[in-house]
């Protein structure tokens, strides 16, 4: 496998057809204050592509924005909700349609509270990632060798754990209602955006 890293933009033709796995690095948690640094995106094939954005970019990347905004190319995210609300307010691109690795396994794992990328790639895939670099500098002028693995990484196993949770959804008779999940996340991200991050709308408080 390869990671190869890009600046502000992804190079035409590197991606084969079908679905993409996608995952953001940012400055923080909150999408209105802290910049969107690197868009991950992954094939399924051995290599993985990272598109560094530097400060004061101008977040025009024709190349990845096509790709992500294709309405025929499904999108895998681990918890999609914060990767759709960053893309879209920094890249100005929905970044749909959806299969959320996160909101399948709390779906039909519902014997355990461990729904975190490396719970999953430990269960399902019987492999084992590093999540040392999960809290560090990605707007810094150099990413290192373990910050580009660690960014990869969150992309190199969606594939293979949207399979394996398909099948356990069709068994478990919740494809149906993962699929509405999925069709709602845009508009759940957009909440997000506009200011109802920490409120449940359909709550009766």
């Amino acid at each position: 496998m390869t990671v190869h890293f890009h600046e502000e933009d992804l190079p035409a033709g590197v991606l084969a057809d079908g679905p993409v796995a996608v995952d953001t690095e940012t400055m923080g948690l909150v999408t209105r204050r802290d910049r969107l640094c690197v868009v991950q995106i992954s094939d399924g094939g051995p290599d993985e592509h990272l598109v560094r954005f530097n400060p004061g970019s101008s977040y025009d990347a024709p190349n990845l924005k096509a790709v992500l905004a294709d309405p025929n190319r499904i999108k895998l995210y681990h918890f999609a909700r914060f990767d759709l609300a960053a893309i879209e307010y920094y890249l100005g691109v929905m970044a749909a349609p959806v299969f959320c690795t996160k909101i399948a396994s709390k779906l039909v794992r519902t014997y355990t509270d461990r729904h975190g990328l490396k719970n999953l790639v430990d269960e399902l895939l019987g492999e084992s990632i590093s999540k040392q670099q999960q809290s560090s500098d990605w707007g810094g002028p150099v990413l290192s060798d373990a910050q580009r693995d660690y960014a990869a990484s969150d992309v190199r196993f969606l594939h293979r754990m949207r399979d394996e949770l398909i099948l356990r959804l069709e068994r478990e008779g919740r494809m149906e209602m993962a699929q509405a999940c999925f069709d709602f996340l845009p508009t759940r991200s957009r909440l997000d955006i506009a200011g109802w991050e920490d409120r449940d709308i359909f709550s009766h408080e």
